[in-house]
């Protein structure tokens, strides 16, 4: 009777356990990425209504100076918050509405704002470049 040595089953199970690894760690990382950018696939009703609406930044301007100076400054040259100077050719127009509705980064506060009041902002925030 020919039976396998104890060695090559250990060789055998460390084959299975190396390819389990290697799958368990693949379908982790797809599964981080998908729900990385599950945000993505879905658009917002409000940031498709504001960048859907043309905004005027003397408007905007405004609407920084009532809401937004304590932070950024009088000129968006940053203070508590960062400097706004160019944000909009770093950070994309949905990621700015994100920003200032949601608050991601603290002490950000969120903003319950209208989209037309948003679209000013944004206009502003691009005027700024």
């Amino acid at each position: 009777m020919n039976s396998p040595s104890s060695k090559s089953l250990i060789n055998e199970n460390q084959k299975i356990s190396s390819w389990r690894i290697f799958f368990l760690s693949l379908t982790t990382v797809l599964l981080l990425v998908l729900f990385w950018n599950v945000g993505n696939f879905k658009q917002d009703p409000f940031i498709t209504e504001t960048l859907s609406i043309q905004g005027e930044a003397l408007t905007g301007s405004r609407l920084f100076k009532i809401n937004c100076v304590g932070c950024h400054g009088i000129s968006a040259q940053g203070l508590v918050g960062p400097d706004l100077h160019g944000a909009t050719e770093e950070l994309s127009d949905k990621k700015i509405i994100n920003q200032v509705i949601r608050g991601l980064t603290p002490p950000m506060p969120s903003f319950e704002i209208e989209p037309q009041s948003m679209a000013d902002l944004l206009a502003y925030m691009h005027s700024l470049n």
